[in-house]
Parts: C-alpha cells; sequence; structure tokens
C-alpha cells in the first residue's frame, strides 16, 4: 500500500452519471486486476473505495458513478488537479485459473475492472468473454471499450432497450466457459452463484472505513471464518462464499 499525490490527466462523462478519471502517478502497488485505490476528498471523514479500470506504468483509470457527496465531488475535478490516494489495495482476480474461455460478468458500476482483467487474460493467450448487464440502454457504457479489445460482448438489459431482454444471467446460457469471474450487486452475485457450472471469483462492492483492515467494518463470514472485504478481498471464491 501508498499513500501519494496523483495528478489528474481528463476526467470524461462517460454517460448522465458515469466518469471516467485518468490519473498520473506512482502505480508500483497495483499489481492485478481487482485492486482499488482509496480516494481523499475534501470535507470528507472516509475515503472514497473505487475500483480500477485500467493501470499501466505511472498511470491508472477509475471509472465511477455519482452517487452520493464523495463521487460528486469527483466528477468535478479538473485536469492537472491532485488528488491524494491510498494504492495498492486489496487482493485481485487469480488468473491462472481461469482455462481457455473464462467469462467475464459484470453488473452496472461493477464493470470497471473487469477491463484490466480482460486485458491480462488476452496478454496470457486466453479467449474471453464478456458480459455486460444494465437495468436500460441509457445506462450502457464501456461496450466500445471492450469490443475495441477484440473479445465477444454480450449486452443485456431488463426492459430489452438494447441487447438481450434478461439478466446476465440469460446471457450466460449463450456460452461456453472454462471459468468464471463477476462484479456487481449482490442479487446479481446470487443470481450467477445459481445458474454457474463451474467455479469463479466474485469482486464484492462493500462499505468500507480504512479500506486497509485495521477497522473490521467491511467483515463478512466465509466457510474459511471472518474475512475482511478491504484486505482479504474484495475478491472472493464461488466455494468459500456463505450465502
Amino acid at each position: 500500500m501508498k499513500q501519494g499525490l496523483y495528478t489528474v490527466a481528463a476526467n470524461e462523462q462517460l454517460t448522465a452519471s458515469v466518469f471516467r478519471m485518468t490519473l498520473r502517478g506512482d502505480t508500483s502497488d497495483l499489481r492485478v486486476p481487482g485492486q482499488f485505490v482509496n480516494v481523499k476528498l475534501d470535507g470528507l471523514y472516509l475515503r472514497r473505495p473505487i475500483s480500477v479500470f485500467d493501470c499501466s506504468t505511472n498511470t491508472l483509470q477509475l471509472v465511477f458513478k455519482a452517487v452520493g457527496a464523495g463521487t460528486e465531488q469527483m466528477c468535478k475535478v479538473m485536469p492537472d488537479e491532485a488528488i491524494d490516494l491510498l494504492t495498492g489495495l486489496g487482493n485481485g482476480f487469480q488468473t491462472a485459473k481461469s482455462g481457455e474461455r473464462p467469462v467475464l460478468i459484470g453488473g452496472g458500476v461493477g464493470i470497471p475492472p473487469l477491463y484490466w482483467l480482460c486485458k491480462k487474460l488476452l496478454e496470457e493467450g486466453k479467449t474471453p468473454t464478456v458480459l455486460l448487464g444494465f437495468n436500460t440502454a441509457e445506462e450502457l457504457f464501456l461496450q466500445q471499450e471492450f469490443l475495441a479489445l477484440g473479445v465477444p460482448v454480450l449486452v443485456t438489459t431488463v426492459d430489452g432497450t438494447t441487447g438481450i431482454r434478461g439478466f446476465v444471467t440469460d446471457a450466460l446460457q449463450q456460452v461456453d466457459y472454462t471459468y468464471f469471474y463477476t462484479c456487481g450487486p449482490m442479487p446479481m452475485f446470487r443470481a450467477v452463484n445459481r445458474v454457474t457450472r463451474t467455479s469463479g471469483q466474485f469482486s464484492f462492492e462493500e462499505r468500507m472505513g480504512c479500506g486497509f483492515g485495521a477497522c473490521m467494518g467491511c467483515t463478512c463470514e466465509t466457510t474459511f471464518g471472518a474475512k475482511r472485504i478491504c484486505k482479504d478481498g474484495p475478491v472472493l471464491e464461488k466455494e468459500e462464499i456463505l450465502w
């Protein structure tokens, strides 16, 4: 874990409420997809945990949705401003277990960390398929970014305004896969757990106090006992999760 100031290179609005922020700074502690950063914001006591969308030498990208005071403040940050980050937090996805044809299942604001994961799997010679779930077409984001990687992308919307009508679990029936990775809301997790026929990894979204395991505020029970989502997760394996 490292703390430092990062310079905003760009802050792009993707949809009415979703933004992509590009930052320059030390990324050496960000080693694997699925890790996150904790953002310090003026006037707010707790840092905001944001998953990493993409990462390279001295550059990282965050994709986030404006849903409260912290993320609303992040939307207004301008290029060349500095932001205080804790980086290298959490245990990320393990790609060694993926097999040749992993499927990546994302719901809403759970989609961003799957992009860096998808790039990593491609670098390893795997052939991932990506499933993106939304409520309606107006919420759609990051589809083109995944398509630009050259991977198959299936989009679902609950109201059927674009892609397959229904949920990501409906699209999953059309995919031949060896393993799965998923990030999204808890109802989607429960549905994915019920229908998936292989092992897989779930990246949990939790409210966090400290972000590095000191406060115990994001503890959950697993088959191995209590685990802290911020430090032992946010990625947990299917077989250890108690639903």
